[in-house]
Parts: structure tokens; sequence; C-alpha cells
């Protein structure tokens, strides 16, 4: 039995819950919240009676296995470190970090401590996205990758009256390139590795924070052309562009199908069932490398996250979006 706290009291805590008590070795053991009312009020809903408001303590406890990280973008690195610090395990929220001085110095702890640290990028272990993998040579010689990654946020509207969320505020590393551009970014890292250039437009709210954008990233003899949003809603699928044909992607941030068009007008359906909270897959994986003895996972990789948070970097350098954390750790 793997014996999990959460970070975080929020929707995607209770999806991670959901997805995780499928698992037959899954056993959520401690919540953690900033303040106890809420920490007692999620913990209620789930017969859980061991919570926590001091992190310290959280990680200091010896009745704890691993930790799933939920909170703001800009407390994962502090926390994270804080956890394998004192031998726990870590499944960090995407995006894993702020900036890439956060994510090295995560690894470091990681290694130093002989714990597992890994991205919680759910989309990459989806059977759906093993089928691509599988499926991509078929299409022949890659010549372009599009993802789009659009999604009008409720809270947006409520920014609009003037209240000013998490998802939009700067303190917390926010906005659209780090919550749905990742999305699109990490899938191109996992196929298609490292790309020669990267080149960035933003379009920022007066918060400070990109409301959506658009990234191009070069490879020797290919390109991906990504566009994201928090602000607008699109159902445009996403696509990569062989010699041979493309296969078309239903949702690059939530794969439910995929189908080959070949350049003959015959389609070929890749798409593989899935469980329904598609959470399951990045937790079993998770657990399976713990149950293994393994330190890193060889999909969401040390290699995967840290380019996709080069790219990230690089992309918020070209069009100016700094965060306080950048300041801090003197980027």
């Amino acid at each position: 039995m793997i014996r999990f706290a959460v970070v975080g009291t929020n929707w995607i805590t209770e999806s991670f819950i959901d997805a995780g008590q499928k698992l037959e070795d899954f056993s959520l053991h401690a919540v953690y919240s900033r303040t106890e009312e809420k920490a007692k009020e999620f913990a209620k809903k789930y017969q859980v009676e061991t919570i926590y408001t001091d992190l310290s303590e959280l990680a200091k406890s010896n009745q704890i296995d691993a930790v799933y990280i939920a909170s703001p973008n800009s407390f994962h690195a502090k926390q994270a470190i804080t956890l394998m610090e004192h031998g726990k395990h870590v499944l960090c929220e995407k995006p894993i970090a702020s900036n890439t001085k956060e994510l090295e110095a995560m690894i470091q702890t990681a290694k130093e401590n002989q714990v597992l640290l890994m991205e919680a990028m759910k989309t990459t272990f989806f059977p759906t996205f093993e089928s691509i993998k599988r499926n991509i040579n078929k299409i022949g010689k890659i010549r372009r990758y599009f993802a789009s990654s659009c999604k009008y946020s409720s809270r947006y509207d409520k920014y609009k009256e003037g209240i000013v969320l998490n998802t939009f505020n700067p303190i917390f590393s926010n906005g659209a390139l780090m919550d749905m551009g990742i999305y699109c970014i990490y899938p191109a890292v996992t196929l298609f590795g490292e790309p020669i250039s990267v080149k960035a437009n933003s379009v920022f709210l007066e918060s400070g924070v990109d409301g959506e954008g658009s990234l191009l990233l070069q490879y020797e003899d290919m390109d991906a052309v990504i566009m994201y949003s928090k602000i607008t809603e699109s159902s445009i699928p996403s696509e990569i562009h062989g010699e041979n044909g493309r296969i078309v992607i239903d949702k690059i941030h939530d794969i439910e199908k995929a189908e080959i068009h070949y350049l003959d007008g015959t389609i070929e359906d890749i798409t593989v069932p899935q469980e329904k909270n598609n959470m399951y897959y990045e937790i079993n994986e998770f657990m399976n490398l713990i149950k293994n003895h393994q330190l890193e996972s060889t999909v969401n990789s040390y290699e995967h996250s840290m380019i996709t948070a080069q790219i990230i970097e690089k992309a918020r350098k070209e069009v100016g979006l700094i965060y306080p954390a950048d300041k801090e750790n003197g980027i």
C-alpha cells in the first residue's frame, strides 16, 4: 500500500483522489491545506482523519510515502523540495515549476534523497497517445505538428468583473502559457525532442499574465505550430502532418480520439478505450515506479520536463512575461 498525502484542496485534487482510488495499492492518508478549516472540510469528504497545516510536519511524518502537489504553480518548488528532503516521493502538477532554476533544484533534491519526482502531465500516459506514438511511422516523414489548446476559463468572468483570482495572478506564476500552452508543448517534446529555436507571441491582460498566445518551434526538418488561450474557446483539432498523411487528435489537452487520414482518403481509427477519469494513467505510472524502486519516469522524464520548461522560459522572455519567482531566482 502506498500512503498518499495531497497538497491542495481544489477540483483537480478531487479528480486525483477519484482516479487513485481505482488502483488497488492507493491509500489517501492525509490532507494538507494552509487553513485548518479547509483541510478538515476536504478530509471529511474522504473519511481521512489526518490533516496538516504545516508542510514541515507533513514532510516529517513517517506515515506518508508519497505526496501529490496541486497548489499554485509558484509554491511547487519549495513544497516539493521540503517534502523530498524528508524522503517523500512527489507527483507535482504541471507546470512542475515556475522556471528552469526551480526545476534544476527540484531534480537535484530528488537525486540526493533517492526519491521519485514526476511531473503530472497526464496526456502523455493516455493509451491513445501511446497509440499515436506506435502509429506515427505510418504517415511518413513528419513535417509539421499543430496543436491547439484554447479553453475559456470560467474565472475570466470574475476577472472582467474586477476580481483577479489565482488563475490570472502573476504572483502565482500563472497564465495561459503555463496552464494551457504546456498541454501542446509537452507532447511535442515527448515526440520530437528539443527544438532548434522558439518564437512566441502573447496577448497580455492588465494583471500582468498572458490571456492567450502562440508559439513556433523550429526543428531540423519540421516545425511545431502551437496556439493556446484561457480567454477564448476553440474546437479546432490538433494534427501531426506527415508526407503520407496526417494524424488528427480531437483535443490535445484531453485526448479521447485519434485518426490517421491517409493521402488516398482512407481513415484509420487508432483510438484506444480509456478510463473515464484519465488521471488514472499518470497515477498508475507513478505508483508502479515506486513499487519497482525506479526513481524516474521514462515518459515524463527529467529531460522532457526540463526541455518543456526551457521552451516556456524562452517564450516568456521573448514576450516579456516575468513572474516574481523569476526575480527570486535571478532569471
